[in-house]
């Protein structure tokens, strides 16, 4: 297909759905996982996994970082914007009270995972039992608001958003040659493993009320600038890493459609992240972008090394390249990754994509 041809598809779907979004009514959102999909709440917490220091949020509406591990927007943001929304805040922050609690909130930690001994070594996150926990306080927090039947309305039509497994795997597993867990489990027995702790966690947020939840799966890890960087000799993406993500998602989206069997209703949507990353990594001139090995921002090979600081290199133009940091997508990167969620058939979404789950709610 032609490339011109998919980017202008691309855009007109944006148009299209900016303009459905304002129709409809707007519901709460609450979002659960790891540093793609946290908006802040690392800030108020002493860890190293932060992104609240420059360049991080120079395209953001305020120019300044604010947690995001983007250089603006990231993935719950644009959501937002789909649902007629202000992004929901960091649990964390001061400014979630009041009113703003009937947006929704964000509880999402940079560095978790599935399993609580993932991302120890940024010391102070908050691991998804914590976050899990959080949720339980919102809920209080609400009831005393507006009243435990409104509460559990609120939850029960809310949309929301999960975003783990990554970080089990390069940040745990895989973080040095002979990881605790590597020597523990064979690498399908640890997918199995993860996949069977990820599984309570899912039904753990179907009984605090979670009745829409979309899963994201686990993106290409071996072609992120990171592991391109340590493990690449050429800029080929590590067949490990995605060896690994494969086994991963395939093992996720067979246990999704098992809780759907078990509850009844399609509570669970699996969003095929694998699959709308590797779009534009493997033809990044299709969405515009000049390159999906470099990072924007960092340092060494591919960027892809260290930090995202003042003293990185950085790109002068963001909306040409398809990762930020040594991990992060862009905020048009993101852009793209919600516009299949959004729109997308059913080899990205399973059993529907979100533009039809709203559409449907919409109605009942």
């Amino acid at each position: 297909m032609d490339a011109y041809f998919l980017l202008a598809f691309f855009l007109f779907g944006l148009t299209t759905l900016g303009t459905l979004s304002t129709t409809m009514e707007a519901r709460a959102f609450f979002v659960f996982g790891d540093s793609l999909v946290d908006n802040g709440n690392n800030n108020y917490l002493a860890t190293t996994a932060r992104a609240d220091s420059p360049p991080y949020g120079i395209d953001y509406p305020t120019h300044q970082p604010t947690g995001r591990f983007s250089n603006g927007l990231n993935i719950p943001d644009i959501i937002s914007e789909h649902l007629g929304a202000e992004p929901t805040l960091p649990y964390l922050s001061p400014e979630l009270r009041g009113g703003k609690l009937l947006v929704g909130a964000n509880f999402a930690s940079a560095g978790v995972g599935i399993l609580n001994d993932t991302g120890i070594q940024f010391v102070n996150i908050i691991r998804i039992s914590e976050q899990l926990l959080y949720f339980e306080q919102y809920q209080q927090s609400l009831s005393s608001l507006v009243g435990r039947a409104q509460t559990k309305r609120l939850v029960n039509q809310a949309l929301v958003l999960i975003s783990l497994g990554g970080n089990d795997f390069v940040n745990n597993y895989f973080l040095v040659p002979f990881s605790v867990r590597s020597i523990e489990f064979a690498l399908p027995d640890y997918v199995y493993y993860l996949i069977s702790e990820y599984k309570k966690i899912l039904a753990r947020l179907y009984e605090l009320g979670a009745r829409r939840v979309l899963v994201t799966g686990t993106g290409p890890l071996g072609c992120a600038p990171a592991e391109l960087a340590q493990r690449s000799l050429n800029g080929d993406c590590d067949p490990e890493l995605l060896g690994a993500a494969d086994q991963f998602n395939s093992l996720l989206l067979q246990t999704l459609k098992e809780l759907n069997n078990h509850f009844g209703s399609d509570i669970f949507i699996s969003a095929n992240a694998f699959r709308t990353h590797m779009d534009f990594i493997s033809d990044p001139e299709a969405y515009g972008f000049v390159t999906s090995k470099v990072a924007c921002c960092g340092q060494g090979p591919y960027n892809g090394l260290g930090l995202c600081t003042v003293a990185s290199n950085l790109c002068a133009n963001r909306n040409l390249y398809a990762f930020w940091d040594a991990f992060h997508p862009t905020e048009i990167g993101n852009r793209i990754i919600v516009s299949q969620f959004m729109i997308g058939s059913a080899e990205y979404m399973h059993p529907m994509n979100l533009s039809t789950i709203l559409a449907m709610d919409a109605g009942t």
